[in-house]
């Protein structure tokens, strides 16, 4: 198994050679973990930052933020406000909203599948990935605007945006075991 980091991008390996994309743009301190397993490449993202807040980011702190509302499988809406970079996986499991990623963000399911309301803020998107489209194929309740909660990043153009979260999820690893996040 290899271990890469790199500092402000992440990097894909593939068979062929590296393949080397931007992951955001908003974030200059992202930290990106490949591993490879049998040609297979696992991503999992880590958001820190060593410098403090200043007086002046603390002000700023509601500009960094966007509003995005989780619809739960009862129709039963949740607002939210979600750190610009931050992953709808991630926002859902800080704001208690029962959203599964079983294989905490490594492309390895699609437990953590949602729905884009509007396509209006799906045409938004980034395309999904070869390896997001393979595992959104084993999602349960498949739609034109299905995305993975994981790989859905909040941007500014995506203020206001709506998540239906489908009535069941496929897990292959343990049926009904629900990941504490760390």
């Amino acid at each position: 198994m290899v271990k890469e980091l790199v500092r402000g991008k992440s990097v894909a390996i593939a068979r062929a050679g590296y393949i080397q994309r931007p992951y955001s743009r908003y974030l200059p301190t992202l930290q990106s973990e490949t591993l490879v397993s049998r040609g297979a490449s696992f991503q999992k993202y880590h958001n820190f930052s060593t410098a403090a807040k200043g007086p002046s980011e603390e002000g700023s702190e509601q500009e960094e933020k966007i509003s995005v509302t989780f619809v739960d499988k009862d129709g039963e809406e949740k607002h939210v406000k979600v750190p610009i970079g931050m992953s709808m996986l991630e926002a859902a499991h800080e704001n208690d909203i029962e959203l599964e990623g079983a294989c905490e963000a490594s492309l390895a399911c699609s437990t953590c599948h949602v729905i884009v309301m509007d396509m209006e803020y799906y045409n938004k998107l980034e395309e999904p990935t070869d390896e997001e489209n393979d595992m959104l194929d084993l999602a349960f309740g498949l739609t034109e605007t299905s995305r993975l909660g994981c790989q859905v990043i909040a941007e500014p153009e995506l203020d206001g945006m709506r998540l239906a979260i489908p009535s069941a999820t496929r897990n292959f690893a343990v049926d009904g075991y629900v990941p504490k996040p760390h």
